[in-house]
């Protein structure tokens, strides 16, 4: 069984999470920035499928990405050598919005309108960011997710163009490194995200881990990438 939580509920503690589903850890409860906020200090995060209450999770193994681990692959790298911008903080709503739209590998989407609103919140109060890769004056890719402390929760990609999630993740990656970040949470273990350089650690790691880099101090919104960035991505590329 697992908890339904009311409106003043607590979460209950992460390892009485379910091995099947792997992670499912309550029910219930709502998206506000309190409620988001104090899931993802404590290791757990919101997803639903299409029609379902909302559900959240803390599997066992996480899969995380350590940013100096960040795998850039032969295609990425002949992506990463010019014919683009990339920008932070400039388009949240428009990057959630294109995560949310249809894929070929899913039938649906746990981005709702009243998921959208409450990430969109978050980012207005400096908690949410989102990464945009330009490609000929259009949003090409990009991704979002939050940030507390000097840990970034990874939350959706999305990709218009070839490779353009993966400029986006890479120029992340090296600006989190230079703030001090030392891993992004990519909950769920996919092979798109093994290919990138994710991996699985234990929930206990992934947690401690967690904790003493929230503690660390913010880095203030909206974010802006180091004036060099682009160059030292492109540098690493070849």
């Amino acid at each position: 069984m697992i908890r339904w939580l009311g409106p003043r509920d607590p979460f209950p503690p992460v390892d009485v999470a379910l091995k099947d589903p792997n992670g499912l850890l309550a029910a219930g409860g709502d998206l506000s920035p309190e409620r988001l906020l104090d899931a993802y200090v404590r290791g757990i995060f919101p997803w639903s499928g299409p029609d379902e209450p909302m559900l959240w999770w803390s599997p066992d193994p996480r899969m995380v990405l350590f940013v100096r681990e960040l795998h850039i692959s032969r295609s990425l790298r002949r992506h990463l050598r010019g014919g683009f911008t990339v920008t932070a903080d400039t388009a949240f709503r428009a990057v959630v919005e294109a995560c949310a739209g249809p894929r070929s590998d899913a039938n649906g989407t746990w981005i709702t309108p009243e998921v959208i609103d409450a990430y969109s919140e978050l980012s207005r109060l400096g908690h949410a960011h989102s990464i945009e890769t330009w490609i000929d004056g259009e949003l090409a890719g990009g991704l979002y997710g939050v940030a507390i402390g000097r840990m970034f929760y990874g939350e959706s990609m999305f990709a218009h163009r070839s490779d353009a999630s993966k400029i986006a993740l890479a120029h992340l990656a090296h600006q989190l490194d230079r703030w001090g970040f030392e891993m992004i949470d990519c909950q769920m273990s996919t092979n798109h995200l093994a290919s990138l350089g994710a991996r699985e650690i234990r929930r206990r790691e992934f947690v401690d881990r967690m904790r003493a880099l929230t503690t660390l101090g913010d880095i203030p919104g909206p974010w802006r990438f180091d004036a060099d960035l682009s160059a030292t991505v492109q540098g690493i590329a070849g």
